[in-house]
């Protein structure tokens, strides 16, 4: 013959006990698929968020105080960093979160206000500062200007190319019964000032920025060089908020933009109004409360390079806000900012019960699946006890042996049934003491049968009846 395998039987179906390995494994596997999952929720959950915040225009103030916090924030590895989008002022700014394209900007809180726009904070008040300049040396001027309705038919320079200064001088001329119309408006950056100055272009200027704005120092100091500026007092500022609720009655302190004598002599009152840090609506509180939160942080790290971060200050959280607070930014201010537990122990708690529920539900489900199968382990088990008062009555050793035979297939079914987890160790125990029973009474029979002798054989008929007499 060639060599070749040796013939086998059919391959068996695998054990209860390799089932019930593997299913252990998929078990083990499955738990640690839900705490990688976990896991991987929450360095998700705790994973950086960059937020896209417009601001402008270039090289401004407010730009500069973002970038600073654009580098603190990823200096010290914070939740949420900041992505600066420049535009070319505050009224792009809010058009570009109206749009979408940015989740936080700096806006000017007497423009519109985007309707998906909320406060996160207050970047700076601003205060609007209008001065008559001293006349030029060796030229000829108009007569001395000292309040608001001598600006008629006269020109007023705007500092700024924002059309949202111009809104506000035609406010307060309107409030003091000029008509915008029979004054000349002209728009120049700081840097024209001088020259405005010098050549008589403009009778009085207007600025709006904060109280120590460079810019409004500037052209303060620049219109100041040929004598001390007159400044115009707004004393119905507090009218105009009432009008406008956008605005806030102010001053402006003595001194306030230096010189010698100080400029201003004396307090003046003013108007102000606010630039807000807004956010999308639907911006997650969680990541507006962080973002809130490291503001505030930070602000007190930028202040010796910014000192206009000094001027950062919380949102208005009252109900008839100007501009509405974002919820999240509430929840920093009012001390009710919620922790990763707080945030989650609802889900998990009601995970876990829902896993409960899930095992209780797959082992009653397992357990009914195994009722017919314990049912017939029961029967059997009964048969078993029924044989044990067989095995003392039998007479026949093969009588005893074909029990036996059935009492290995109740053994071996019986096995099964515990490897498949259809009857508990306590029942398997109690069919061991009956098994054992059922041997000795087996044994005990087939000894008792082996100590009794055969009863003798009959003899035939015709040997049992008496000889017959012999004939004489």
């Amino acid at each position: 013959m060639a060599d070749g395998p040796d013939v086998v039987g059919p391959v068996g179906p695998p054990s209860p006990r390799s089932i019930r390995r593997k299913m252990t494994l998929i078990t083990l596997a499955g738990t640690l698929a839900i705490v990688a999952a976990v896991a991987g929720a929450y360095y998700f959950a705790m994973k950086p968020v960059p937020l896209r915040i417009a601001v402008g225009p270039p090289n401004s103030d407010d730009v500069k105080v973002v970038q600073a916090l654009v580098q603190s924030f990823s200096r010290d590895h914070y939740t949420v960093r900041l992505r600066p989008i420049l535009t070319e002022g505050a009224t792009a700014s809010a058009k570009a979160l109206a749009d979408g394209k940015a989740d936080l900007a700096i806006i000017r809180g007497d423009l519109e206000v985007p309707k998906n726009a909320r406060a996160v904070a207050t970047l700076r008040k601003n205060v609007a500062v209008i001065w008559v300049p001293p006349a030029a040396k060796g030229k000829k001027s108009g007569p001395k200007i000292t309040k608001f309705s001598q600006l008629a038919g006269r020109r007023v320079g705007v500092i700024g190319k924002t059309q949202a200064n111009v809104n506000l001088l035609n406010i307060i001329l309107r409030q003091y019964g000029v008509d915008p119309a029979k004054v000349t408006i002209v728009q120049f950056s700081t840097t024209e000032v001088a020259e405005a100055v010098k050549d008589q272009k403009v009778d009085a200027f207007i600025a709006a920025g904060p109280v120590n704005s460079k810019i409004t120092n500037d052209a303060i100091q620049a219109s100041s060089r040929d004598g001390t500026p007159t400044f115009l007092a707004i004393d119905s500022a507090e009218a105009i908020a009432q009008n406008f609720p956008m605005y806030e009655a102010s001053e402006i302190p003595a001194g306030a933009f230096g010189g010698a004598p100080a400029r201003p002599d004396d307090d003046v009152k003013t108007i102000s109004f606010s630039h807000h840090i807004v956010a999308r609506q639907s911006l997650s509180d969680v990541t507006i409360a962080a973002f809130t939160r490291q503001l505030f942080a930070i602000r007190q790290q930028i202040i010796n390079d910014f000192p206009l971060a000094a001027k950062i200050e919380t949102p208005d959280t009252d109900k008839d806000a100007v501009v509405p607070v974002h919820p999240g930014a509430a929840a920093y201010v009012d001390g009710e900012e919620k922790t990763f537990l707080d945030r989650y122990s609802d889900y998990i708690w009601w995970s876990l019960m829902g896993l409960s529920a899930m095992g209780s539900i797959g082992a009653w489900f397992a357990s009914y699946l195994k009722k017919d199968e314990r049912n017939v382990n029961v029967s059997e088990r009964d048969r078993l006890l029924d044989m044990i008062a067989a095995a003392r009555k039998s007479e026949s050793l093969e009588e005893l042996d074909t029990m036996q035979a059935e009492a290995d297939d109740i053994l071996r079914h019986t096995l099964n049934c515990y490897e498949h987890g259809a009857i508990e160790e306590g029942t398997l125990t109690a069919f061991n003491i009956a098994l054992e029973q059922f041997h000795n009474a087996v044994a005990d029979r087939k000894a008792l049968i082996g100590m009794v002798p055969p009863e003798p054989m009959n003899p035939p008929e015709q040997l049992r009846q008496p000889p017959r007499p012999l004939a004489v």
